[in-house]
Order: C-alpha cells, then structure tokens, then sequence
C-alpha cells in the first residue's frame, strides 16, 4: 500500500520587504528574498523609493544611488554589500561600462565579487543592478 507524502505549501524562502514606511513595490515582486544563507536582491534602480523620483540624469549618479538602493534593500534582509558573491549589472548603454565601474569601485573592494554587465533596453534609466548576498547565520 502506497502513502501519501503531505504537500509542503510553505517556500524554502522568505520574502524581504523595507520598512513599513516604504510603499510596496509596484509589481508583483519581492525587493529581496532570503533562501538559507543568500539574500537575492531584485533589480534596483535609481529611483527614490519613497517617490518613485528618477535620480540622477547622468550614469554615474544613477550608478550611485542604484548601489544605495541595493545595499538598503541588503541591510533590511541582514546583510552588507560585503557579503555581495555576485552581481549583475544592466546598462542603457554599454559605453557607459567605465563610469559605472568608477562608482563600483567606491562601494566595493577587493575581493571583488563575480559580476556580470549586460546592455538592454532599460526604458527611461540608464542602470539596473541585482545582487545576491551570502549571509552567514540567516538560516
């Protein structure tokens, strides 16, 4: 005679949000979820959370403000952009490569994490970037 194995309906992860006084997120995503020890932080852009306000109208600001966007949403799940191992990078425009890595350079140090750039189409900004985090201890 064959049992039946219950279904687990609870996810291996949890959703991270920002504090009560940010609105949500206006898809239907997370900002960040956790999964034992990662933190997989959804693409940040440089938009003022609270406003939805662009930032910045060159690559580096938005490169800059994106980078306090990703480490907020990082502190809120636990964790440091130190415990970055991977990074992807999108970008408007692929000549903009240089000036964003300028502004990487001030926000992260060696050892570097792994990072990926890939050039598309980013509607009205000209950088997105998405990380993931190993947290040890989150689990």
């Amino acid at each position: 005679m064959h049992s039946l194995k219950p279904i687990c309906l609870v996810p291996a992860w949890t959703p991270v949000f920002l504090p009560k006084s940010f609105p949500l997120p206006k898809g239907p995503y997370s900002p960040a979820v956790r999964a034992g020890d990662f933190v997989y932080v959804s693409g940040q852009t440089p938009r003022d959370p609270m406003t939805g306000e662009l930032v910045g109208d060159d690559v580096a600001t938005q490169a800059r403000f994106t980078l306090s966007n990703v480490q907020r949403v990082l502190r809120q799940a636990g964790g440091e952009l130190s415990d970055v191992v991977s990074l992807t990078l999108y970008l408007q425009h692929m000549s903009d490569w240089e000036a964003v890595n300028e502004v990487y350079k001030e926000f992260f140090t060696a050892p570097f994490p792994s990072r990926t750039a890939v050039g598309c189409d980013l509607r009205d900004i000209l950088v997105e970037i998405s990380v993931v985090a190993y947290v040890k201890g989150l689990s």
